[in-house]
């Protein structure tokens, strides 16, 4: 069964469209909606895995967790959602609104999109984290430090942004 997605407008208002996930190809004013997580534990450690080595892009970089909207989610319901598939924990209690939106468009792809992103504290530790099969092979719990050391060396997913998102939040 195909995955289906809503389809967004420029102001970020659902169109009542929805289309197949796979190949789709999103015209001007058409976005899709991402989310993603940066996962905090109690000791100031952010979760971050490592993309399995078979993905057609940035095969083997790290990343943190996320994904792609479904038709008929919110935004929170998706971090809900995909927090458990992708490393096992789960999200309890009210999930705070994203520090963080931004908007891409690349018409020459059609991959027009928002990201939404979160900064949860969830209590886990190590032997909580359980990767879905095909989408990571390693995982760790990285101080910042160790993130910005991974971007030098030009293999963290989303670093910039996620930069733009602690730095809206007065983190950084």
């Amino acid at each position: 069964m195909q995955e289906m997605i809503d389809i967004y407008d420029s102001n970020k208002r659902l169109t009542g469209e929805t289309i197949a996930r796979e190949g789709a190809f999103l015209r001007e004013g058409q976005y899709m909606l991402y989310v993603l997580a940066l996962i905090e534990d109690a000791q100031g450690r952010f979760l971050i895995t490592q993309r399995s080595l078979d993905k057609h892009w940035a095969a083997g970089w790290w990343e943190v967790t996320g994904g792609g909207v479904r038709a008929g989610e919110t935004s929170d319901q998706a971090v809900r959602r995909e927090v458990p598939e992708e490393v096992g924990l789960k999200v309890t209690g009210e999930v705070p609104a994203p520090i963080y939106s931004y908007e891409n468009v690349d018409l020459k792809r059609g991959d027009n999109y928002f990201v939404d992103i979160y900064h949860l504290h969830l209590d886990f530790d190590e032997s909580d984290v359980r990767l879905l099969d095909g989408e990571a092979v390693d995982f760790r719990l990285a101080s910042w430090e160790e993130i910005v050391e991974l971007a030098d060396q030009g293999i963290f997913l989303h670093y910039e942004r996620l930069c733009q998102a602690l730095e809206a939040e007065g983190i950084l």
